[in-house]
């Protein structure tokens, strides 16, 4: 493969395979997504855990960090943007739009005193959250626009942004993790 269009080819072709075998055996279709995180040693570095995939996050030297790898925050707004992109490309192959160039660009806000007394009104957690969608491609504007709004509409990570959800939490003193999730 050598061009973007190559691959929406073959995203477009997978697509088809894997919607077939969900729709022949839609009970099986569901999956339970899991990912581990635990405190390194001294460093209070985050190491995450997600099948066999790793991932580091850190805070910066203001925030008591060590500046090893992203924030929290920080992940979560590449989190959106990864997906916006990935949702991009499923949308486009389905649709056979043509796309010569991707990307997403993610923003949000933060403030340090957030929560603490006299500045209770600024959320914890980063909020005006914003992003720019830039395309290349040879398609129409009203195409282009359709495809947007698809993407806005099935993306996973933007409507769990835009949608809140109930978390549930349980606090466990004294005993380990049961062991690896992957």
């Amino acid at each position: 493969m050598t061009t973007l269009n190559e691959y929406l080819k073959q995203k477009r072709a997978a697509l088809f395979e894997r919607q077939e075998k969900a729709e022949q055996q839609p009970e099986a279709a569901g999956v339970t997504l899991r990912a581990k995180a635990q405190t390194l040693g001294r460093s209070g570095v985050r190491e995450i855990r997600i099948r066999d995939f790793q991932v580091i996050s850190d805070s910066p030297p203001d925030f008591a960090g060590y500046n090893l790898g992203p924030s929290s925050p920080e992940l979560q707004l590449g989190v959106l943007g990864s997906c916006l992109t990935h949702i991009a490309l499923i949308q486009a192959a389905e649709r056979e739009v043509s796309l010569e160039s991707l990307e997403v660009e993610v923003e949000g806000d933060m403030h340090p005193l957030a929560g603490r007394p006299g500045y209770e009104h600024i959320p914890v957690y980063p909020h005006n959250i914003r992003y720019k969608l830039f395309i290349q491609s040879v398609e129409s504007e009203e195409t282009l626009q359709a495809l947007h709004e698809a993407i806005e509409q099935v993306c996973p990570i933007f409507n769990l942004l835009k949608n809140p959800q109930v978390i549930h939490g349980e606090l466990v003193v004294n005993q380990r993790s049961t062991g690896d999730i992957l």
